[in-house]
């Protein structure tokens, strides 16, 4: 569960949005919409407890195992850093109880599944947009937590790879995980997102995608 009271965040004396005061349930699937600076990735900084508020609370109750993923957006990542793909996606895996050989496995799994097949030994300055999105997405799904913070997950992504992302984010949700996910493409946040928090300078609001998308342009630049 999510429950945030009278939290603002942002500078220190400039709260990027009213006061939020809001709950959202264990299992639940929710996007978060809105503006070029209205908040949305600093909001889920905050609930990734990545960044302090400004004032109010923010409450989460997941398992102690596992606990929170956060997807960041691809620019926060040093892509000279010396790994390779294959390493950035297994490292997802930290932390959990398995087995080499299971590990080993999940990993090969992952790898398959966001279509990365003979990219393992390439290193991150070799890939493209797409493929480090993948990559990153790969490592999200092979850490197991019950709580998913998404940024913008399908940037640099073609056709092929927002189908997988979709496929996947459904999958979580099925699974009885909680998942965030900050979007700007509206048409997609209305055919698979079921509840949107929308950010603007005169307040959130949270309500069925479909009833908020209808009040907004098709599309909200990140």
């Amino acid at each position: 569960m999510i429950r945030c009271k009278d939290l603002s965040w942002g500078a220190p004396g400039r709260p990027l949005a009213p006061p939020l005061n809001m709950e959202r349930p264990t299992g639940s699937l929710t996007a978060i919409i809105g503006a070029n600076g209205s908040g949305k990735s600093s909001l889920l900084k905050v609930l990734a407890g990545l960044q302090k508020p400004l004032s109010g609370k923010v409450m989460l109750e997941v398992p102690r195992h596992g606990g929170i993923s956060f997807l960041p957006q691809q620019q926060h990542l040093d892509r000279q850093f010396p790994i390779s793909l294959q390493e950035l996606v297994a490292a997802g895996s930290w932390g959990n109880r398995h087995t080499p050989a299971m590990r080993r496995q999940l990993l090969q799994a992952a790898l398959a599944g966001w279509a990365l097949n003979g990219l393992e030994h390439h290193p991150l300055m070799a890939l493209s947009g797409g493929e480090l999105q993948r990559a990153l997405l790969a490592r999200l799904s092979l850490a197991e937590a019950p709580l998913l913070l998404l940024d913008e997950p399908h940037a640099a992504l073609d056709e092929q790879g927002q189908a997988l992302l979709w496929k996947y984010i459904h999958g979580w949700h099925a699974e009885g995980r909680t998942v965030v996910v900050v979007c700007h493409d509206l048409a997609a946040v209305r055919e698979h997102i079921p509840h949107t928090l929308r950010i603007n300078g005169a307040g959130c609001v949270l309500g069925r995608s479909v009833d908020l998308i209808a009040q907004q342009p098709r599309t909200l630049e990140a």
